[in-house]
């Protein structure tokens, strides 16, 4: 049975739930219909068993055994389902792409439980996929079995493409896709639902409630867990370590194909950090100069009210690159790696990332450029106000990632304070930028230990009259729940802050 798009999924993954009318693979019929193939069975879930993968296959009206066209997989986000509206994929027919939209296993009309895009599960399932679509006789083929391929899809309809390509890798060290689109989505998901062990309440409480149907026995127990204790359990760390690319990359593996990655800077469950990373670590050098990375204000974006944050909301690097926005700037870039069409883009290999006022800055490297002193700071833990500490006057403008350099002293046990870069007139009036904050956890009481922390990686300009802060806070709405465990203090000493400044 079909699931309804519950409260979370709509909120959080509405990119990944794009949707188009099904066609019969064959093209004989208008109606409706639906592929169900064999995906991997169920090993570790309470009622073991063969599962079913359900798609539907969406054939361009000239596509033919005489004339053959590459084929896009298309998937879905988190808690929804495959596509059945049928404008939705109309852009990419008259283009002459094929579509199959994948229902993922736990989802939809296919069986088992989701294992939130696990190598060993949903990968496979992915190549399963792919053989299906190679099998169909109006596919161009790279070769026997190897359709020209690309891929759709935002948040959990990211991930999929991630983790079939990387599967494909891991077993044959190839893939056979040629060109991937992910949109709003990891590099790890333990960094992205607990940075630092400290658990993004917010979203993970909405993504659970999404995928309740959907979940393993692994995920109902960790949940609870890690509601009750304030710390994301081991095995959840064990469970979500696979899934995602920064396992591939730790075991040496990366894509060799062009990949469109799209990222909200504003995004606070998967941020812009996650797409620099698979940036610049899950691609090869080679596959980096033909792929592209746009940032722009939306996604996951839940606004900060304590600390207070500030984004306009927008995508005016796409609009920059394509002359029109993301949809005509994903065709094109389809288009050119899949259909060899003329090389009109232009950026690749660079950082188009739009700033919380909605800019665009383009810049070749996000890594800090600048180092900046600031005086001792002590903030209060488990309960306090944010303050701001100022950094440097505008005019300033910086991209990228920056890092916190200090000697920490934590008065208690299990500290943990929340950091982030704003921009206003006065402390009274600085607000976070992009609505991102990361947090930094001491497990024990220490004195003068010292720390590298990481800070939200933004892009922001600040104007004549304002200055950049740095806002330290005892609590974040974001990680509600999650603060310190006990009362204390956290004093920080012999303070430098490294910013990615570009102008």
């Amino acid at each position: 049975m079909r699931r309804p798009l519950g409260l979370a999924a709509a909120t959080a993954l509405a990119v990944g739930s794009v949707m188009a009318f099904p066609v019969p693979a064959d093209g004989s019929s208008p109606d409706p219909g639906t592929v169900c193939i064999p995906g991997v069975p169920e090993t570790d879930v309470l009622e073991p068993g063969p599962v079913d993968l359900c798609v539907s296959v969406y054939k361009p009206a000239q596509a033919s055994p005489q004339n053959r066209v590459p084929v896009l997989l298309h998937s879905h986000g988190w808690g929804g389902s495959r596509t059945s509206d049928p404008a939705a994929f109309r852009r990419y027919l008259d283009a002459g792409f094929g579509v199959v939209s994948i229902d993922q296993r736990g989802f939809g009309d296919s069986g088992g439980k989701a294992h939130v895009e696990d190598p060993a599960f949903e990968g496979r399932d992915v190549i399963a996929v792919i053989d299906h679509v190679a099998g169909l006789d109006w596919v161009k083929r790279d070769g026997p079995d190897d359709p020209v391929l690309g891929a759709l899809g935002g948040s959990y309809g990211g991930g999929y493409q991630f983790a079939g390509a990387f599967t494909e890798i891991m077993q044959t060290g190839r893939t056979r896709f040629d060109a991937l689109a992910p949109q709003i989505t990891w590099h790890s998901l333990n960094e992205s639902l607990a940075p630092n062990d400290v658990v993004r309440t917010a979203w993970t409480g909405l993504l659970y409630a999404a995928g309740m149907d959907a979940h393993t026995s692994a995920v109902h127990t960790g949940f609870s867990e890690g509601m009750v204790t304030g710390r994301w359990p081991s095995g959840m760390d064990d469970f979500f370590r696979d899934n995602g690319p920064a396992f591939h990359v730790d075991e040496g593996r990366k894509l060799d194909i062009p990949v469109l990655l799209r990222q909200g800077v504003s995004d606070n469950l998967f941020p812009l950090d996650q797409a620099i990373a698979n940036f610049d670590r899950a691609l090869t050098d080679r596959a980096r100069r033909d792929s592209l990375l746009v940032g722009y204000n939306g996604g996951h974006a839940l606004p900060n009210v304590l600390p207070a944050g500030i984004a306009e909301p927008g995508d005016t690097c796409s609009a920059r690159l394509s002359g029109a926005g993301y949809d005509e700037l994903e065709l094109r870039f389809l288009t050119e790696n899949l259909q060899g069409g003329p090389r009109t883009l232009s950026g690749h290999g660079q950082y188009h990332l739009m700033t919380a006022r909605g800019e665009c800055l383009t810049v070749d490297s996000v890594v800090p450029t600048a180092e900046y002193t600031l005086p001792d700071i002590t903030t209060t833990t488990a309960a306090g106000l944010p303050q701001a500490v100022k950094i440097a006057d505008g005019p300033l403008t910086l991209a990228g990632t920056s890092r916190l350099d200090a000697l920490v002293t934590a008065l208690g046990v299990d500290s943990r304070a929340f950091f982030a870069l704003s921009v206003g007139t006065s402390p009274a009036h600085a607000r976070v930028v992009q609505n991102n904050v990361l947090p930094h956890r001491e497990e024990y009481a220490t004195v003068d230990r010292r720390r590298s922390i990481e800070l939200p990686s933004v892009a922001a300009t600040v104007r004549e009259g304002e200055s950049l802060f740095l806002t330290v806070s005892p609590q974040s709405d974001l990680f509600a729940l999650h603060g310190s465990r006990t009362p204390g203090a956290l004093r920080l000493t012999d303070v430098t802050v490294r910013l990615p400044v570009v102008r």
